[in-house]
């Protein structure tokens, strides 16, 4: 009796904490929402553009001067989704001055061919968002740090359609093994404020039309082979990103230089090509490779050099939808070779490869039940996952992730005492 009166005493400052909480997240998902539609309607209509004006890209080079002085101008140089995930762990962000920083350079490198996603700039703007709100309404570092995922999950959620997956994603993307609840509520309304937003502006969300073949001993374990084989295009992608970035800042030390040199890189690479298929996001190679099987063997390693030059010199954008198409590629490329459907196998592919790179498991099937589906396909998707995540090993994108290490000794966990 005496600790059910302690917890009735206790209620009502829950209830005043979780009121303040859930007036937060409503501002953070409105905001978000509104600029998340915003920026999703920039890209798309710079991608239109270039595609009905292929002599854009010759306009790279003065994009990306453009790009470079708008990153020194805001002081937002050296800061990206690196510096997002540390405000999530830390509660504190330096520059706030990157939310136009990366969504001129976003929109510019879509305009002019580069390769490139919107995750990186939706989960940048989004923790500066949460961020900004979190210190308006003068919460402690604790607080600030929630105000940030919650950003994240409904800038994520306002582009890509997916508010339950965009919650687990930031909620999991902060520390690698571990994800803490009690801000998932609040994360959640935020990610939900800010898809209705997007709805109501009438940006769809992202869905396939999927059917998986039926369940059985032999398909198990072609897709369990398959997922083995994606972790091959997740490291080859993740360390080329970080190891590419490196060497470019290594060897042109000079942002201005940098750029410019890489925007030849990227007009070779497209003129070569003959066309602008590897450009922008990969959504015209994702969608035929998972609704119809129609893919160019070469697509993934194509589209994984041209993400690689556009991010390593000095471009803007994300990693996340180029991983699904990397992804998407591969395995409609590689499953028919282990008896599997096209389609099928693209989307497994797709999964896997981005599970891979962001070391987030179950945020990664959570997006695959309101992308493609709930029924039984998700044990494909489970088993794919489940085993990329071991075998590519934590290369991943993110360096500020923080890694907590599973191997503990069960005697050493103290179990909590049940209340009764």
């Amino acid at each position: 009796m005496g600790r059910m009166a302690e917890d009735m005493r206790e209620y009502p400052g829950r209830l005043k904490r979780l009121g303040m909480q859930t007036a937060a997240a409503l501002l953070i998902g409105v905001v978000c929402g509104l600029l998340g539609t915003l920026f999703h309607i920039a890209v798309h209509q710079a991608e239109h553009f270039r595609l009905g004006h292929p002599w854009m890209i010759w306009l790279m080079p003065v994009a990306g001067l453009i790009i470079v002085a708008v990153y020194k101008m805001t002081q937002a140089e050296g800061h990206g989704t690196d510096s997002v995930v540390k405000a999530a762990q830390e509660g504190d962000m330096a520059h706030m001055q990157l939310i136009p920083a990366i969504f001129i350079g976003t929109v510019l490198t879509h305009l002019t061919g580069g390769s490139a996603g919107k995750e990186g700039a939706a989960l940048q703007m989004g923790g500066q968002v949460g961020y900004y709100v979190g210190r308006l309404l003068k919460y402690d570092s604790s607080y600030r740090r929630d105000c940030v995922i919650c950003g994240m999950a409904a800038f994520f959620s306002a582009l890509f359609g997916t508010p339950l997956g965009a919650t687990v994603f930031a909620l999991g993307v902060v520390h690698v093994g571990m994800i803490v609840y009690d801000n998932f509520l609040q994360t959640l309304i935020a990610a939900i404020t800010g898809y209705l937003i997007s709805l109501s502006f009438h940006v769809e969300p992202t869905r396939f039309s999927l059917t998986g073949p039926r369940p059985g001993a032999l398909m198990f374990l072609r897709v369990l082979a398959l997922g083995a084989l994606c972790a091959i295009p997740t490291i080859l992608f993740c360390r080329l990103l970080h190891e590419a970035e490196e060497l470019a800042e290594k060897m042109i030390e000079n942002a201005w230089i940098r750029i410019l040199a890489g925007s030849a890189l990227i007009i070779v690479f497209t003129l070569i090509c003959g066309s602008q298929r590897y450009s922008g996001t990969g959504m015209s190679i994702i969608v035929p490779a998972v609704e119809s099987g129609e893919i160019l063997p070469w697509d993934w390693i194509l589209k994984l050099v041209l993400t690689v030059i556009t991010a390593s010199f000095g471009f803007r954008g994300g990693e996340v939808v180029p991983s699904f198409c990397i992804g998407a590629a591969f395995g409609c490329w590689i499953g028919p070779l282990l008896g599997l459907p096209a389609g099928f196998a693209a989307a497994v592919g797709l999964a896997s490869v981005f599970c891979g790179c962001t070391n987030c498991l179950m945020a990664t099937l959570i997006l695959c039940v309101e992308m493609f589906g709930g029924g039984y396909e998700i044990l494909y998707f489970a088993l794919a996952c489940g085993v990329n995540y071991i075998l590519s090993g934590r290369v991943g994108f993110y360096r500020a992730q923080a890694l907590i290490i599973q191997d503990v000794d069960p005697n050493t966990i103290h179990h909590m005492e049940h209340p009764y």
